[in-house]
């Protein structure tokens, strides 16, 4: 099922974009937001890096993300967990604006407290995927960088890190977040820490976001 979520709600995340280069994302007022996006069902908007302006002064589009490895808000399969087999799904996507450089992808928990202060954990971070792209693959392959450019992070190494959240307690909110980007991103896959990676991605996207689509899922160890 397609995930949509409205102009209005990505205008809203432009707030966020004067404090990515100091910051990193979902550092600023996310708890809030995160429990109006849970009575709305629209887990994940936030703190990814959502900008209005993108690189050319327009608003940023909506994209149109899915996958069918479940519906959308629903419970994620351990096959794509870490008490499965611990692959990355399949997701496609529709609507995005013309002239795409590169797609970047985020993947976070908004129920676990990452590092540096950050409010949300991230999983996956992906950046320079081909803007002649529409969809990624189930089981994309480990390594910090792909034969088309495209680079990876997790918190444990340049692979997906699936959803993990323990078996006792509410099951977990798992958001991800794809962006349109009018560049390519001058980031390197080692060398720094996984937070401040994802910080110097988000940073170098600030003013460069075209359009964005989002997708969630539960999950909760049996």
């Amino acid at each position: 099922m397609k995930h949509t979520i409205s102009l209005a709600f990505v205008t809203s995340l432009a707030l966020a974009v004067g404090v990515l280069a100091q910051n990193p994302p979902a550092q600023q007022g996310q708890q809030q937001q995160q429990g109006q996006q849970a009575q709305q069902g629209q887990r994940g908007g936030g703190g990814g890096g959502g900008q209005r302006g993108g690189g050319r002064g327009g608003r940023a589009q909506v994209i149109a993300l899915s996958t069918t490895a479940w519906a959308d808000g629903g419970v994620i399969p351990a096959k794509f967990s870490q008490a499965g087999a611990e692959v990355s799904p399949a997701l496609s996507w529709t609507s995005a604006p013309e002239n795409v450089v590169s797609y970047a992808l985020l993947v976070r928990d908004l129920d676990a407290v990452g590092s540096n202060g950050v409010d949300d954990f991230m999983h996956w971070l992906v950046w320079n995927i081909p803007g002649t792209a529409t969809s990624l693959p189930e089981a994309v392959p480990h390594g910090p960088e792909h034969a088309d450019g495209m680079r990876q992070i997790s918190p444990s190494g340049p692979y997906y890190r699936g959803p993990a959240a323990p078996a006792t307690g509410p099951a977990h909110h798992y958001a991800f977040e794809l962006f349109a980007l009018d560049t390519r991103i001058d980031v390197v896959p080692v060398g720094a820490s996984p937070a401040d990676t994802r910080a110097a991605v988000f940073a170098a996207m600030a003013g460069h976001v075209r359009g964005k689509g989002v997708v969630t899922g539960l999950f909760k160890r049996n």
